[in-house]
């Protein structure tokens, strides 16, 4: 399989507000940027965007690294949907899951790949991080 390394971020000005996403993906020395935005969005969903767009791109099954700065992304993803699965899309608490939407589409993306999900400390210095934060941002932009 081929091995796939995925650097992903959202931004959002106002939360809710307009936000953007921005990926970056590296493999075999080759390198791809993706970003687009939604006018009226938060944060958290532009973090899970980013990375659902980028696995859509991947046209067969991968060997994935995700690096995201995002503690909802990497635990939702990697520890918390298993429990909300089994309970129907609802918490421990028994309320739906916000962004059910979007959970479903990331389960559904990253089924056919092997991914290790890695959480980085976003804005502080990771060349990976900062690049997918600059495109998160041209998402935003986009939308003038």
């Amino acid at each position: 399989m081929e091995k796939i390394e995925i650097y992903t971020d959202g931004a959002c000005k106002g939360n809710p507000g307009r936000g953007g996403w921005g990926a970056w993906l590296l493999a075999d020395g080759h390198e791809k940027e993706l970003f687009g935005g939604e006018p009226n969005t938060t944060n958290n969903r532009m973090e899970l965007r980013a990375v659902i767009e980028a696995l859509l791109i991947l046209k067969r099954p991968c060997e994935v690294i995700v690096h995201t700065d995002s503690v909802y992304v990497q635990k939702g993803i990697s520890e918390w949907i298993h429990g909300w699965k089994a309970r129907g899309w609802k918490t421990a608490a028994r309320a739906p899951v916000k962004n059910v939407d979007l959970w479903q589409a990331l389960d559904a993306a990253q089924a056919q790949h092997s991914i290790e999900w890695r959480w980085i400390k976003g804005h502080a210095g990771h060349e990976g991080n900062e690049r997918a934060d600059a495109l998160a941002n041209r998402g935003v932009e986009s939308l003038r």
